[in-house]
């Protein structure tokens, strides 16, 4: 039997920095959840415009952009 997961709650479109000076980042919606219950949400580099997979566990302690 398939399970279907909810995500958690994802402020999709804030922008956000990688750590306390790193590269900004766009928050985008879940991928999928990991076997260790986190989820890896897609976000876009401010900068260049690459995609990425990043874990929410990580989004949510980064700082928001001004």
């Amino acid at each position: 039997m398939l399970t279907v997961l909810e995500s958690p709650p994802i402020p999709v479109g804030k922008i956000k920095s990688i750590g306390p000076f790193g590269p900004q980042y766009e928050v985008g919606h879940a991928v999928r959840q990991l076997s260790d219950g986190d989820w890896l949400v897609e976000v876009t580099m401010v900068d260049t415009g690459e995609k990425a997979e990043y874990r929410l566990t990580h989004l949510a302690d980064d700082r928001e952009a001004h």
